[in-house]
């Protein structure tokens, strides 16, 4: 197995820890949590790009159920509707086509 140095899932540590892999763990700071969850958003969705695998969305949803409880997030389904309202959602499925 190769090096690594990135947030994982809670379960993570028992689960290596039952296969008998060798690890150091810490808790992030704050700063630290944030700028990680927003990395792993951004592996999730190129991983659910490249391979559509329905698992990729849920790792994402979770993604984003960890950072709407951030303090800087807390008010994100408020900005949702909000936009929602505005310009709609997707149900539509409407694909434009023009210039710049």
């Amino acid at each position: 197995m190769g090096s690594y140095n990135k947030l994982v899932r809670d379960k993570i540590p028992e689960i290596l820890d039952k296969k008998g892999v060798a690890y150091e763990k810490r808790a992030a700071s704050p700063e630290e949590y944030k700028a990680e969850l927003v990395k792993k958003l951004g592996e999730e969705a190129g991983e659910l790009s490249e391979t559509g695998d329905p698992e990729e969305l849920a790792d994402i949803a979770e993604v984003i159920e960890a950072l709407k409880k951030l303090p800087e997030y807390k008010n994100i389904e408020e900005l949702r509707r909000k936009k929602h309202a505005e310009r709609g959602g997707f149900d539509k499925k409407i694909i434009l086509r023009g210039e710049k």
